[in-house]
């Protein structure tokens, strides 16, 4: 077996020299909108420094071929890479940069050299025809057309969802700031390559990598400048003391560091942190040096909030107030974790004893401890709690932002901003009203209610976190969870001519599949409901678990023995006024009741030139004249011998030859061609011009 290893940069990877594929054994694509965006964001800050490399890590890989190579580790990279690629290109309207962009993520092809036109990463068998063609072959506005029903695995749904990330992202950027972003990610950001022969060999070098030969931690790296600033009679002491503090937080380097930068972000008020062991050495360790107290650093800082760290990780065990549990559970349900921070500074300031060795923090005696730090209950005294109103006041109003930015897709820096500028006033002894960073303005109030109004454009996750609000502002307490619970769609995402919804126009069904109206929690799952058509099957399966009946929203459906739009429209309403009364965003500031407007109403303008991945409609195209009412669309299908027309309608629809009319062209395209049909496959009959080129006028016709 050889192995070899070399740095490179992107610009030297993505070439020729490197066919990735993805063996079928590896997991699916896996990153949330939150890995990618984070990864952005990193990558936006590093390049203000040009010059300064930015390492992403390494791949392994196999080789199979001349130039075909499995990839071993590395897969989520790789894919979140060509994503950003793709998205860059989509945006740039320079004809060079757009083909340089291109050859990044798809091989031209040499006839000369014997190289075939092809994608360079090949995804695994279900989904690689998905990923070539809306994003490696640039499809984006297909891909923005899609619906959920319209996706056929969950790494298909992630791919959607942050691409649509990554496009409101960059789209916010100048002109020139992207292209500048643009050459960084090709020259600067780096992976090391390390190639072999052998396919369990490879499987020897991740275990290596990943679990042999660990590299220092934050924790470690600390620790090591901490204790040397300690008199050699303490140094020892100091040195189990620190293990003491840090051991039950686990040894996963990932968590160490993010760990210790909501430390830095609490001391510091810097929402950036681009060099943790450098900016935590200056800002946090460094004044405590300066005064010769490092020993304080460790049991006034350090230790409460360690603890802090623990409680949060843990919050049911804790022992504290259910009221204080309940929210610490809460702000738990986010993917997101930039409101750490916050909740470690009101856990440390509302408990004086919290860094103490002795305080009892959970209710079970040595529980998330090591065996061998556990204290007996008789020698641990009880958490010194004071101002409990405050800490529950401050940690209801942190949840509510925390979930306003989250229905505003709000970036990692941005949220984390909040944090900052939380902390800063909370330092100050600001009143709750008085702190800018959990402030909630009247925009911010109608952009989160359009979003429940509309299709909601969230994971699932986060579909059922809006769920349990809704249950849990009705029941008026808190829900005691089953392990599984999962929010569902009422109606089924294909329905079939003897489901009970087959009746429903085409347009209606259309327009509840992706709305909240649509969803009960359950702990049924997809597959268990998947092949149920008729209302009342999928409403039996959802409250066959007890546990399901405990959701009040759910356990009405009980009572409604045919499922009709209206019922839906209800459903919408109750849920939408019901989160709305959670966060207490239902009212602005002149008491207008926000929850009973419709999503245009409740949409605010839009006062920016940047383009946004939101589904453009049929509709806005005739509006903008970009299509004519009456004009008709064409897909040919000379193979098949099939010719497909669509006619635009004055009302914005699709209306085919059979008199059905889809409110999308992709949902034409697949009611008449098969699920791999797309907005991209109609042209219009009167110039050729593919749809998918109008949609793309139309959503950045404002730069």
């Amino acid at each position: 077996m050889s192995i070899n290893a070399t740095e490179k940069p992107l610009g030297k990877i993505f070439t020729s020299d490197y066919r990735f594929v993805i063996p079928s054994f590896q997991r699916a694509y896996t990153w949330q909108t939150e890995n990618i965006a984070q990864l952005v964001t990193d990558l936006q800050d590093a390049c203000h420094n040009p010059g300064t490399p930015y390492f992403l890590g390494s791949l392994i890989l196999v080789c199979d071929g001349q130039t075909k190579y499995q990839v071993i580790d590395g897969q989520q990279r790789l894919i979140s890479l060509s994503i950003i690629i793709s998205v860059l290109r989509e945006l740039e309207d320079d004809p060079e940069l757009i083909e340089s962009l291109n050859d990044l993520i798809v091989e031209p092809g040499d006839k000369l050299r014997g190289i075939k036109a092809e994608p360079r990463l090949k995804l695994r068998e279900r989904d690689t025809n998905f990923f070539r063609m809306y994003v490696q072959e640039g499809d984006l506005e297909g891909l923005f057309d899609l619906r959920d029903n319209d996706i056929e695995s969950h790494a298909q749904r992630n791919i959607a969802i942050n691409t649509r990330q990554v496009f409101d992202e960059l789209a916010k950027m100048p002109t020139q700031d992207r292209r500048a972003f643009a050459s960084y990610l090709v020259n600067e950001v780096t992976l090391v390559i390390v190639t072999t022969d052998d396919l369990a060999g490879a499987h020897r070098i991740f275990d290596v990598m990943n679990m042999r030969g660990v590299p220092l931690t934050a924790s470690d790296v600390f620790k090591a400048r901490t204790i040397a600033e300690i008199s050699p009679a303490a140094r020892n002491a100091y040195a189990s003391r620190w293990d003491d503090i840090m051991d039950p937080l686990g040894d996963d380097a990932q968590t160490l560091e993010a760990f210790f930068s909501d430390i830095h972000l609490i001391i510091s008020h810097k929402a950036v942190c681009t060099q943790l062991l450098e900016e935590f050495h200056k800002d946090v360790l460094k004044p405590y040096a300066k005064k010769q107290n490092v020993i304080s650093f460790i049991d006034d800082l350090l230790a409460p909030y360690a603890n802090a760290w623990r409680i949060i990780d843990h919050p049911t065990d804790a022992n504290l107030p259910d009221d204080i549990i309940g929210q610490l559970v809460a702000l738990n349900d986010y993917q997101t974790t930039d409101w750490k921070p916050v909740a470690m500074w009101a856990l440390v300031n509302s408990i004086r004893n919290l860094g103490n060795p002795g305080t009892r923090i959970f209710s079970t005696p040595g529980t998330h401890a090591p065996t061998a730090t556990r204290t007996s209950k008789k020698d641990l005294e009880e958490p010194q709690l004071h101002d409990l109103e405050r800490l529950h006041d401050v940690l209801v109003a942190l949840e509510r932002a925390t979930g306003v930015d989250s229905l505003n897709r709000q970036t990692p820096l941005s949220r984390r901003t909040r944090s900052a500028s939380t902390i800063r006033d909370l330092d100050k002894n600001h009143t709750i009203q008085q702190i800018r960073g959990l402030l909630i303005t009247d925009e911010d109030r109608r952009s989160a209610l359009a979003h429940l109004r509309g299709e909601l454009q969230t994971s699932p996750a986060m579909r059922k976190l809006l769920l349990v609000r809704a249950n849990e502002q009705r029941a008026g307490h808190r829900i005691i969870r089953p392990r599984s619970l999962n929010a569902l769609p009422i109606m089924p995402e294909q329905v079939v001519s003897d489901s009970s919804f087959a009746t429903w126009p085409e347009a209606t069904r259309d327009h509840w599949a992706n709305r909240i109206g649509n969803l009960a929690l359950s702990q049924a799952n997809d597959k268990q409901i998947a092949e149920l058509v008729s209302y009342e099957d999928r409403r039996d399966r959802m409250l066959l678990s007890p546990s399901s009946k405990r959701f009040p929203l759910t356990a009405e459906l009980a009572d409604i023995a045919d499922c009709t739009p209206q019922t839906l429209q209800y459903r919408q309403d109750e849920t939408v006024r019901l989160i709305a009364d959670y966060w207490n965003i239902r009212y602005d500031a002149e008491r207008n009741d926000l929850s009973t407007l419709s999503e245009e109403s409740l949409s605010v303008k839009d006062t920016s030139t940047s383009p946004t991945s939101k589904r453009v409609s049929i509709a806005q195209v005739l509006e903008a004249g970009l299509l004519i009412p009456g004009e008709t669309l064409v897909w040919d299908r000379p193979r098949k011998g099939e010719r497909w027309v669509a006619t635009v309608t004055a009302e914005g629809k699709l209306r085919m030859d059979d008199g059905n009319e889809y409110s999308t062209p992709t949902a034409a395209a697949r009611a008449v061609g098969g699920s791999s049909a797309g907005l991209t496959v109609w042209k219009r009959t009167s110039n050729g011009q593919k749809l998918s080129d109008v949609w793309k006028t139309y959503r950045l016709r404002t730069r």
